[in-house]
């Protein structure tokens, strides 16, 4: 047997909580010495402590705990509770990566506000262009929204072009339009610039994009994900020169070769005079 002491070095626990699990009647001790009260444990109730302390770690209560141990449930009813725990653990922590990355991203818009040129804005013409593409579905507008759509778009896009012989002859573009069911989602098109017949009929569509005849245009550089100061920016620039916007931005990928943070992309915003 084992005093308390030497049962907490060997569960790697403190003595302390030790004491407050017997309290409640989590872990008992082995043995109690009726006379000096000192409590000893077996080698063998590491096993129980091995449990409470998995269980504790994934969120169970010590309530929870008592009810799950005292089901005596087998090894493998309990291998797959602490399964299914750790998946919802980690799709709590991935969420919440997310909402930081949310939350980094629009604090980086924050601190940008103002220090954006715009002299780089130019309003153009566009010509019109055909794009192989790919279609689906975003939440919302957002660079969080947009991006798990439009990554994953192309990269089929380009095995399905590979895979039909067809070759590429320009950039990238995305494109957008709001969703037919009338509600906030986003419909996403990752286009290619190919000289293909249009049509479908290959695992992909191939569509002439009309020309824009007035475009306000500016060049992000980096990331898609850090976009928001460049947009907000060209807003500002629409609004200062007497310009509203007509509809949602094309964006050309000019260099996407290597790091995000090395992207260069063109964001292309139809324009009306006011």
């Amino acid at each position: 047997m084992f005093n308390i002491g030497d049962f907490a070095k060997h569960g790697r626990v403190s003595v302390r909580m030790l004491r407050h699990y017997d309290a409640i009647g989590l872990l008992r001790p082995a043995h109690v010495d009726p006379v000096s009260g000192y409590r000893f444990y077996e080698a063998g109730q590491l096993a129980r402590l091995n449990r409470v302390i998995a269980l504790k770690d994934l969120g169970f209560t010590l309530e929870q705990v008592q009810t799950i141990l005292d089901e005596q449930v087998s090894v493998e009813e309990l291998r797959g509770m602490l399964r299914l725990r750790r998946a919802q653990l980690e799709m709590a922590i991935a969420a919440d990566a997310t909402r930081l990355a949310r939350v980094e991203a629009r604090l980086h818009t924050i601190e940008s506000e103002g220090d954006m040129p715009v002299d780089d804005v130019v309003v153009k013409r566009i010509p019109a262009v055909r794009v192989a593409e790919l279609t689906g579905t975003a939440a919302g507008y957002g660079p969080e929204d947009i991006g798990p759509v439009v990554q994953p778009l192309y990269e089929e896009l380009c095995r399905r072009l590979a895979d039909a012989g067809v070759t590429r002859t320009g950039s990238n573009i995305a494109y957008y339009e709001d969703s037919p069911r009338g509600d906030e989602t986003i419909v996403v098109h990752a286009g290619v610039t190919v000289a293909a017949e249009p049509g479908t009929g290959q695992g992909f569509e191939i569509v002439d994009l009309p020309a824009i005849d007035s475009a306000a245009t500016i060049v992000h550089r980096g990331s898609m994900e850090k976009v928001m100061p460049t947009v907000q920016a060209l807003a500002r620039w629409i609004d200062t020169n007497g310009y509203r916007s007509a509809g949602y931005a094309r964006e050309l990928y000019l260099d996407v070769m290597g790091s995000p943070d090395t992207w260069v992309t063109e964001l292309q915003e139809p324009v009306q005079p006011v």
